[in-house]
């Protein structure tokens, strides 16, 4: 097991490793985002109404990962699901209200007994709402708790354009068939990227945010027995590994039983990711298809796996890029008081 780092709250002094400045103007995608007057996002958006919310978010984060090393990967996970829905505004944190306007997408087959930091979400928002009433948007937090994440861990840190604002719904529907699955087929994938504005790039580069994080034997069972359950083992996994992984994710039961997505520094924000795929090492379809059926995403992971830094930059980028989609801004959505819920309805 990695040792595991604990960085200061502020954070700011502690990240050396990649520094990517990035002033972002988010492009909302047509139909979304742009009916309140679209103001584009800026790393700057609240020095002057709250200062310290930056420093509020990283001590939380600090906290919670010194508390349990696999919440880094679930808030960077949080944002990635809340950005393929409706784009980067917090509609993966609502809870049904009892209204019928929508259907949480906490239900949805991506988030329902996997998504997790909500509790973390929570914590941020109530502090600084103490600090600065009505100011932050849930969506700003998401946001930082994930490029935070991501440096508690080792990587890169980058700014991050801020000044969304939260929805006022939900999609179940979207959260179901935009977000990628972990069986989809390569041209499926690709196509879910491209719909939100992403490349094959950002594809590649986000995808090695598995780096750190785990899976569930459900996510990746039809690798060790078959997509027909017939007993064979993917050609694309290699038989130590898939031996080892049949040891604990039977042909049935234990769909729950989780397993590290990087088993070799599972904590650790690296590059290692891409090396386990080109072993053959890699967990999910999803990863190791990017090595077996695209010329471009192959060529890919042989960059990252040989250069961290390169993709420790990209990755900074395609994050900063993947925040930036269709956003709620100027007099859109609204500014959340508890991130739960709408404040009316």
């Amino acid at each position: 097991m990695m040792a595991r780092r604990h960085w200061s709250s502020g954070l700011a002094v502690a990240v050396a490793v990649v520094a990517v400045s990035v002033l972002c103007s988010g492009h909302p995608v047509p139909g979304h985002g742009g009916g309140g007057g679209f103001v584009p996002l800026q790393p700057h958006f609240y020095d002057h109404t709250c200062p310290q919310m930056q420093a509020i978010v990283g001590a939380i984060v600090a906290k919670a990962h010194a508390e349990d090393p696999r919440m880094a990967a679930s808030l960077l996970r949080m944002h990635f699901h809340d950005c393929f829905v409706q784009g980067c505004d917090a509609s993966v944190l609502l809870d049904a209200d009892g209204s019928g306007r929508f259907t949480t997408e906490k239900r949805s087959n991506p988030n329902r007994d996997s998504l997790r930091g909500y509790e973390v979400i929570d914590e941020i928002k109530a502090a600084i709402e103490h600090a600065c009433p009505h100011t932050v948007s849930c969506a700003d937090i998401v946001a930082v708790a994930a490029r935070d994440s991501t440096v508690l861990t080792g990587g890169p840190w980058w700014e991050v354009p801020l000044g969304r604002r939260d929805s006022l719904t939900a999609s179940l529907s979207g959260s179901n068939n935009l977000i990628p699955a972990p069986n989809d087929s390569l041209p499926t994938i690709i196509g879910k990227f491209a719909n939100q504005g992403l490349d094959v790039v950002d594809l590649v580069a986000l995808s090695g945010g598995h780096t750190i994080g785990d899976s569930r034997c459900v996510s990746f069972r039809q690798r060790l027995y078959g997509q027909n359950n017939n007993g064979q083992v993917d050609r694309t996994l290699s038989p130590r590994y898939a031996a080892e992984l049949r040891a604990r994710c039977p042909r049935s039961g234990g769909d729950q039983n989780l397993f590290a997505l990087d088993p070799v520094s599972q904590f650790r924000f690296d590059n290692q990711y891409y090396r386990n795929i080109l072993a053959m090492d890699g967990l999910l379809s999803s990863d190791e298809i990017l090595l077996t059926q695209g010329r471009q995403t192959m060529e890919l992971v042989h960059r990252f796996a040989a250069d961290q830094g390169f993709f420790f930059q990209q990755f900074a980028k395609s994050m900063v890029k993947m925040g930036n989609i269709s956003p709620l801004t100027g007099h859109a959505g609204e500014i959340r008081k508890n991130c739960r819920r709408v404040n009316h309805f």
